[in-house]
């Protein structure tokens, strides 16, 4: 959630702090700061609210130093304030500490400190850890600093700078994500990449219980025993531009905008048309027991959930394999049985969910193959997983989910097809297939063309305070998502529901104040659809009917009318989606709403 950054060298560290934290502003908005030390002294600065508080606060400081911590927060334990944000100092004033996760046994931690004499400034769980470092510190910051996380439960990404020693910084992790940059005689340390591609795009993923210490001449690697350990550097596969705003007004603009490109990235190298099938070289190594599997739970949260019902759909339908949904906030809650047989799929955008990774080790410690769809590159989900795909979307700066939904579903069509294939979809049936996946990217073009069409379409809807979303069959989770993009950017109430529940209470609500938002594209489902519609009608609420473009008869019988390219019906979900993102696009931004940074939310949930 919270976003941590970290930079030793010989460049001035206030700018390169400042610039960091921008870039990872979408983790986490209550408040922020920095600590920088110069001169055997350490200089901290915290503000509450968005970065731009924070800068205020430092018009005028000519802070030199060229060592420094700086975090955004997202609150968990405390409610945002400026003795709540971090950097959280000793008693002394001399160790800080940034941390991104959550201290589970801070309460009793907190308590033998309080009666050893340490005193605390905050409410949060965080502040534990710079006294637990304080009560170890021996002269030697690194041994403070294992002694102290040996002692905690939970999850950390730390920063730790002390005045003692102003040219070392110690980072380590467990179960948050924390990256080393290699510069040129520099090197930084950040919760999220977006931080350091503008500096280097040379990295290291550090794993849980990997301890960091960053000084002048480089880096040192170990874990919590001491141990000397290794990490291969890698390469981040993309450039500056792919996270800024390029002309667009907000980053969710952005990326609705750049969804074909996401889609055509999603299939690259990985459909062979000439045999009608998908090959997923991430799979290769558990090729056989994935064509194999006789049952596939896939576990998700949020967006990626909504992705996963999808797949449910369209993998049952063109296989015979029974496929599962859970929450995975939900999953290990459950007794499980892993019959022989069993396939587990995690989706998650940034690959560090925490609910979904602590599913994955459960299902591997049940014996399930573990197969992760992931976009971040090195993310946890994607090392603790047995094999899995990449989404090859770049970076979502958003925190409504976009381009990554949109990709997560093509992977899960071409998972679908390699299953198909497999069993007794025909070599010319995957041809059509795959014929029709690769239309998708310039209808969803046709679509963005037509944005005009949909802004008005919000100017009218944007006063409403409860909308009520309806699909069937493959539409019905592309209902949900509409929904959620609605109340996480405009804050409106609204509900996704399978159209056929309607009667059985939610039409309840219906009058003339109550729209409804019904997908209804000319499918094998489309006349209950309609007969939906007009129930709707007959109580005077107003309709606005995704369909198929040309359908006159649907536009007689709707108030308003959005219409997207004829496709297969089983791809229809690719293109229902793209106006229902539009649509809470421009309805939040009618209701000036903070798109990109929606409140209450963060980008990636690290946190249980």
């Amino acid at each position: 959630m919270c976003g941590i950054l970290c930079y030793l060298g010989k460049r001035q560290a206030l700018p390169i702090l400042l610039e960091g934290l921008r870039k990872l502003e979408y983790r986490g908005y209550d408040s922020s700061g920095l600590a920088l030390a110069e001169n055997g002294k350490v200089f901290c600065q915290r503000a509450v609210g968005k970065i731009q508080a924070l800068e205020n606060s430092l018009a005028g400081v000519q802070w030199k130093g060229s060592s420094g911590i700086a975090h955004t927060r997202w609150a968990t334990h405390g409610k945002p304030s400026e003795a709540n944000a971090h950097p959280h100092a000793d008693c002394r004033e001399r160790i800080f500490v940034i941390h991104n996760g959550i201290i589970e046994n801070f309460q009793s931690l907190k308590k033998t400190l309080l009666e050893r004499g340490h005193q605390f400034r905050s409410e949060t769980d965080s502040e534990v850890l710079v006294h637990l470092i304080e009560e170890h510190y021996q002269g030697d910051l690194v041994e403070a600093v294992r002694d102290a996380l040996g002692l905690v439960e939970g999850t950390y990404g730390i920063g730790v700078l002390s005045a003692e020693n102003p040219q070392e910084i110690v980072v380590a992790r467990k179960g948050s994500p924390l990256i080393l940059g290699i510069g040129e005689d520099e090197i930084f340390a950040a919760s999220d990449v977006s931080a350091l591609v503008s500096h280097t795009k040379e990295v290291i993923y550090l794993q849980d219980e990997d301890v960091a210490v960053i000084h002048p001449g480089g880096y040192e690697l170990s874990n919590l025993h001491s141990d000397s350990i290794l990490r291969q550097t890698q390469k981040v596969d993309w450039d500056v531009a792919a996270a800024e705003k390029q002309g667009f007004s907000h980053f969710m603009l952005k990326e609705i905008f750049e969804q074909p490109e996401a889609v055509e990235n999603a299939m690259r190298g990985r459909l062979i048309e000439e045999e009608g099938i998908s090959k997923l070289g991430g799979l290769n190594g558990v090729h056989d027991e994935f064509l194999e599997m006789e049952r596939l739970i896939i576990l998700s949260m949020g967006t990626s959930y909504y992705a996963a019902l999808l797949g449910r759909y369209i993998i049952e339908t063109c296989t015979d394999i029974a496929v599962e949904v859970d929450l995975a906030s939900e999953f290990r809650y459950r007794k499980l049985n892993m019959k022989e047989g069993t396939t587990v799929l995690a989706i998650s955008q940034s690959g560090e969910t925490a609910d979904t990774l602590a599913a994955v080790q459960e299902a591997k410690r049940k014996g399930a193959l573990v197969l992760g769809l992931v976009n971040v590159v090195g993310s946890s989900i994607a090392r603790e997983t047995d094999a899995g795909v990449y989404n090859h979307a770049g970076p979502e700066i958003g925190v409504a989910s976009t381009k990554a939904f949109i990709s997560q579903l093509t992977i899960l069509y071409l998972m679908t097809l390699a299953l198909a294939r497999h069993q007794q979809m025909s070599l010319s049936e995957g041809q059509a297939f795959i014929a029709g996946l690769k239309l998708i990217p310039d209808k969803i073009r046709r679509i963005l063309d037509s944005t005009s069409k949909i802004e008005a379409i919000a100017r009218r809807y944007h006063g409403y305070k409860n909308f009520l979303y309806l699909g069937r069959k493959f539409n019905y989770p592309i209902a949900l998502e509409g929904a959620l993009k609605l109340k996480e950017i405009s804050y409106i109430h609204a509900e996704g529901y399978a159209a056929g529940e309607m009667k059985h209470g939610p039409i309840a609500l219906i009058d003339k104040n109550f729209p409804s938002v019904c997908l209804a594209p000319r499918d094998s489902a489309y006349e209950k659809m309609v007969s939906n519609i007009q129930e709707v009608k007959a109580r005077n609420g107003p309709v606005l009917c995704i369909g198929t473009e040309g359908d006159t008869e649907l536009q007689k019988i709707c108030d308003d009318f959005i219409e997207v390219p004829a496709t297969d019906e089983i791809l229809q979900p690719l293109l229902m989606v793209v106006p229902l993102q539009l649509l809470a696009y421009y309805i939040a931004r009618e209701n000036g709403c903070e798109i990109d940074q929606p409140r209450n939310l963060a980008k990636s949930v690290t946190v249980e």
